[in-house]
């Protein structure tokens, strides 16, 4: 038997055996979920921690950021220590409560917020989805139609960044870079055709976003791709807030300030597809896993929607906030 054909029937032998143990070959098991809506955490507000070059999980309390990592080796809880085992549902969940509880009365596990170092609220998401033109009154003002099917679009995980990030937009080839405050869900079961009455029980949280975009790039071609995906230009955080804190993701105000000035200031009611649309429409075109980003649209404001005697693009040196109610202010800086 030649080379070829023992290398064919060994590729063929293990692709079999993959298949009758749930595996896609190649890949190895899918990422672990949470068998139920149950099962995901409620009543936390996460975050996740930098620290030489490290990524850690931290949570939000009245008394500041708890240190889970530091935490857990103190309590010896086995708590998961990094947003994605969170996420993923690696380690004991229901420990993190009692860590928290714990922590409280141990000043050196929590540390004041403005000390701390942020990275984005997800670190690793397999998929970060966005949706273009989802507000009826952004629609309008650049003069497009209003969808009748949701518009979606994709940004990789390079263009990750944690509040407070300096995102360096005097390197990159662009001369139009325009700001896009969005409501970002959090997948946290895996979801697939699953109906708009039970979509929601999927999320594992919200966080507040920012859909950076560089319009030049963006608008070269009919693919949005690049003008979408530059380093930075997906910045989310600083907290990603339990779904149950959310009663209802279509009723929260948001904003963008420029420097200190009021450009954007709306409420996610305006969207054309809700939450729950959105991620049932998404789990019939591909499976969403924990830990997928949703950016849900962006309001009217944005510099693309002024007329073009009036467009200032953003430049180094910008200041920027985006709020969204319930889920805090995400702040950053152009470099």
């Amino acid at each position: 038997m030649n080379q070829r054909r023992r290398t064919f029937l060994k590729t063929s032998v293990l692709g079999t055996a993959a298949a009758a143990a749930g595996l896609r070959p190649g890949f190895g098991p899918g990422p672990a979920s949470a068998a139920t809506s149950e099962a995901l955490p409620r009543g936390l507000t996460f975050v996740t921690l930098r620290t030489n070059g490290d990524v850690s999980l931290g949570i939000k309390t009245d008394k500041g950021i708890v240190d889970v990592r530091a935490a857990e080796a103190a309590f010896k809880l086995r708590a998961p220590t990094t947003i994605d085992a969170v996420l993923q549902g690696r380690g004991e969940l229901k420990a993190l409560p009692k860590l928290v509880e714990r922590a409280a009365g141990r000043p050196s596990l929590v540390l004041a917020e403005d000390t701390v170092r942020f990275g984005p609220c997800v670190t690793n998401p397999e998929k970060i989805i966005c949706v273009g033109l989802n507000y009826r009154k952004h629609a309008a003002e650049t003069g497009n139609p209003v969808p009748k099917t949701p518009i979606l679009f994709n940004k990789y995980n390079n263009a990750l960044a944690g509040h407070k990030s300096v995102i360096r937009v005097s390197e990159e080839p662009t001369e139009k870079v325009d700001y896009e405050v969005e409501l970002v869900i959090v997948m946290g079961r895996t979801a697939r055709n699953v109906s708009e009455a039970d979509a929601l029980s999927y999320v594992f949280g919200y966080c507040t976003g920012n859909d950076l975009s560089a319009r030049d790039l963006q608008s070269r071609t009919s693919q949005w791709m690049i003008g979408k995906s530059l380093d930075g230009f997906a910045p989310i955080g600083p907290y990603l807030v339990t779904a149950d804190q959310v009663p209802d993701p279509n009723a929260l105000a948001l904003d963008t300030k420029v420097n200190g000035e009021v450009r954007q200031a709306s409420n996610t009611s305006d969207m054309v597809f809700n939450c729950r649309q959105l991620v049932s429409y998404a789990s019939k075109m591909f499976t969403l896993r924990p830990g997928d980003l949703i950016f849900t649209g962006t309001p009217e404001g944005v510099i693309a929607g002024y007329p073009k005697d009036q467009q200032v693009w953003l430049k180094a040196g910008d200041k920027l906030t985006n709020r969204i109610e319930r889920l805090g202010e995400l702040a950053f800086t152009l470099g």
